[in-house]
């Protein structure tokens, strides 16, 4: 079966149990491995608090987490270099360098933060 990568704010929409996110995240399990960078990882701790630990770790846990590699990196060093926007983060690059190594659809709400014409995109807010 497939990989879809999905972006940190699907998961951030899940765990607020925004039901748009949930029935998207449900749809495309049915059809892909869901999948998440441990760059979405390191940003959902960001923003966790204390009481919401359990439940973001029991989502996790249901996600392949795929790290990041030296090809992912390099890639996403690629993405941002060639970018004339300075809203273009290192992170988000390489979040979609993970989709673009692992021949991945990425899922997201945020599709505008994704220029790269090299990736898929699933805007899980429609």
């Amino acid at each position: 079966m497939t990989k879809i990568v999905l972006d940190t704010d699907v998961l951030i929409d899940v765990l607020r149990g925004r039901q748009t996110a949930r029935s998207f995240l449900q749809d495309v399990a049915d059809r892909f491995v869901p999948c998440c960078s441990v760059i979405s990882v390191a940003e959902l701790y960001v923003g966790m608090r204390p009481e919401e630990e359990t439940g973001t770790r029991t989502l996790l846990d249901s996600l392949v987490t795929i790290p990041v590699s030296l090809e992912i990196a390099e890639v996403a060093g690629r993405f941002k270099k060639r970018t004339t926007s300075r809203r273009l983060e290192l992170a988000d690059c390489l979040i979609a360098a993970t989709a673009f190594v692992e021949g991945a659809p990425l899922a997201t709400g945020n599709v505008k933060d994704y220029p790269m014409h090299e990736i898929t995109l699933l805007n899980a807010r429609q």
